[in-house]
């Protein structure tokens, strides 16, 4: 995996990029074709890094192609340390003409501390069997001045339904991409106070915090953004604010402050300049 830790977002473009197929990486396989029931995936292959917040993701398919309709059990078998967001996945599948695919989703994660090399995927429906590849990369180094938030554990009050709670640590920081599901949006309207945290892979010592609320076109920051928030840390057991901001109408606010040992940051959020959301859009955290 071609990884430069140099910025975030490019980063969080080579992370996405691994989820894509790569020729080095053997295909999936098929074998013992013996039912009407025909299975596929998507990606066909899959590159991971031991980051939390940057599992792989995969699309499991059933259709069935036969006259009957049937109840099916599609099982998944991983090698070595990947964990699976499921291991089973059942379904109803009705036998008609044209036929009708039965999807799901799959999260695929790795240990921090996982072994790099070649592992594998194996799926079964009745005796028919699909094997995918997956590789696991080293983890990328982290140099002086890095973004020490970016693919770390997310943790929130709430997150709407429309979102992904690791959505702030993912690496894109460009609100027009909000409606692709990138950012954190609280689940509670009109309830306040809601905070997103994030734990850092060590005690770490951070002196600056950069927040991007929503700020687009669409969504101007002045009545969508983010208006009143305490940046807190944990440090001894304990959290504590380091900074505050209050009445913000632009969609990135650098808080800097004096260095601290922390193990995790929370944006504590106080209000919206629409009164109804909390919604950050990246979440970044700096050190000397």
């Amino acid at each position: 995996m071609k990884i430069r830790w140099q910025s975030a977002v490019g980063f969080g473009a080579a992370v996405a990029a691994t989820l894509v197929a790569s020729s080095s990486v053997p295909q999936a396989t098929n074998s013992n074709p013996q039912t009407d029931v025909q299975i596929s995936v998507e990606p066909q292959q899959l590159s991971v890094v031991g980051l939390p917040c940057f599992p792989g993701n995969l699309t499991l398919t059933m259709t069935n192609t036969g006259s009957q309709d049937r109840y099916a059990d599609l099982t998944l078998a991983p090698s070595g340390p990947l964990q699976l967001s499921r291991e089973l996945f059942s379904s109803w599948l009705p036998a008609v003409d044209p036929d009708q695919p039965v999807s799901a989703p799959v999260e695929v994660r790795v240990p921090r501390d996982t072994e790099p090399g070649s592992y594998k995927i194996d799926l079964e429906v009745d005796k028919t069997r699909l094997t995918v590849p997956v590789q696991v990369n080293p983890l990328p180094s982290k140099d002086p001045g890095s973004n020490v938030a970016l693919g770390e554990q997310a943790a929130a009050s709430s997150t709407h339904g429309s979102f992904f709670l690791c959505g702030a640590v993912d690496g894109d920081k460009d609100s027009e991409h909000w409606d692709t599901l990138t950012g954190w949006n609280d689940g509670t309207r009109a309830v306040f106070p809601d905070n997103y945290d994030v734990a850092l892979a060590q005690p770490t010592t951070i002196n600056r915090v950069e927040l991007y609320t929503l700020d687009s076109a669409k969504y101007p920051a002045a009545t969508n953004g983010l208006r009143d928030w305490d940046v807190q840390v944990s440090a001894n057991g304990t959290w504590q604010t380091v900074a505050q901001v209050r009445g913000n109408t632009a969609g990135h606010v650098t808080s800097t402050f004096a260095p601290v040992q922390a193990t995790a940051v929370r944006i504590l959020c106080l209000d919206g300049n629409d009164h109804t959301y909390s919604r950050i859009v990246e979440l970044e955290v700096y050190g000397n």
